[in-house]
């Protein structure tokens, strides 16, 4: 879909539906042509996940709880309101203290999570 289609429609992270990730980790998305925003609810005694993203920035920013950003080996303490870069190829992973909402902005979007946009189908033209 084209971002043209979501221009003046306006989506609430509730009403999306959330995807399984693994134990722990859940999440929707929204995306447009150019950004895709990824809201992912995390629970502490996680699978951690380190991994590196080669091609692309990625912003975090947590939304509600606290938790520790690693990035290069290094922990950030993070609570509601911080953000923090994630440089591409910089190995990464968050572990929460508790139950944490945590914002992920990508641009470009990202091919491999492209199904997070399936909500527009449902989305009135």
């Amino acid at each position: 879909m084209s971002s043209k289609n979501l221009y003046r429609t306006v989506v609430r992270w509730d009403d999306l539906a959330l995807e399984d990730v693994r134990p722990g980790v859940k999440r929707a998305g929204y995306v447009t042509d150019d950004v895709m925003l990824v809201m992912n609810h995390v629970e502490p005694g996680m699978a951690l996940n380190p991994h590196v993203h080669e091609d692309f920035d990625q912003l975090a920013y947590i939304v509600s709880g606290r938790a520790k950003y690693y990035i290069d080996g290094v922990p950030h303490e993070m609570g509601p309101g911080s953000m923090l870069l994630v440089p591409a190829g910089s190995p990464h992973y968050i572990e929460p203290y508790e139950p944490t909402l945590n914002l992920d902005i990508f641009t470009p979007p990202r091919a491999d999570l492209a199904h997070l946009a399936g909500y527009e189908k449902d989305l009135k033209k």
